[in-house]
């Protein structure tokens, strides 16, 4: 059984909603970054950045942070959701690295920023708020006539998604992005996403636009 080390985040979502497809039994760990538990010494020995998600796999003695390795770790040991045949396997990593070195990081400066402390730094709101919309649009683009981003659906998918489902933080409106909300809607009825959705608790429902 994998243990998983994780909180409610858009980061941590995506490996338990991986190993909800993947049907890979796995035990959860709730690290409660709100109270500073990511710093315990403990955590720490695993994931030495101090942040979630983070794995240990007792089949192959494998500790592993960060959530871009952690899903590749994860689909090749499944054989599942990244595809062998190199064109088809670096298009899905393309798409997973956009959105560990853009979407991830830009959302995630639009939360501090717009939901948690709006009305602080305006500069910093509108540079955020233009950089989440132009990475929808980027999203967009590329859904505008495809089903997801690399070919099937796939850990890319699983990357971008629960980064999405903050949407209403990040003041965007699904309906000026049709393609996204397809997408977004699509893979929010995934049995297995809902039930990765709620890990490590049950926080909300999943945001309907």
């Amino acid at each position: 059984m994998i243990d998983l080390w994780t909180w409610s985040t858009p980061n941590g979502r995506k490996v338990s909603i991986l190993l909800e497809e993947l049907g890979l039994p796995y035990r959860a760990h709730a690290v409660d970054i709100t109270r500073g538990e990511q710093r315990a010494p403990e955590f720490v020995a695993v994931s030495p950045n101090g942040k979630i998600p983070a794995i240990r796999d007792p089949d192959s003695g494998m500790a592993l942070m960060e959530s871009g390795a952690i899903l590749i770790y994860l689909a090749e040991k499944a054989g599942r959701l990244l595809p062998t045949e190199p064109a088809a396997r670096y298009r899905t990593l393309e798409w997973l690295m956009w959105q560990m070195g853009g979407l991830g990081p830009m959302l995630g400066q639009a939360h501090h920023f717009l939901h948690f402390h709006p009305g602080k730094a305006p500069y910093a709101e509108e540079r955020y708020h233009q950089e989440a919309r132009r990475l929808y649009g980027v999203l967009e683009q590329r859904l505008a006539d495809r089903d997801y981003l690399a070919g099937d659906y796939s850990i890319a998918d699983i990357a971008c998604w629960p980064w999405v489902s903050r949407f209403e933080w990040q003041r965007i409106d699904l309906a000026d992005y049709p393609g996204v909300r397809r997408w977004y809607l699509t893979i929010a009825a995934r049995p297995a996403v809902q039930r990765g959705y709620h890990c490590p608790t049950r926080v909300n429902d999943i945001p309907l636009p």
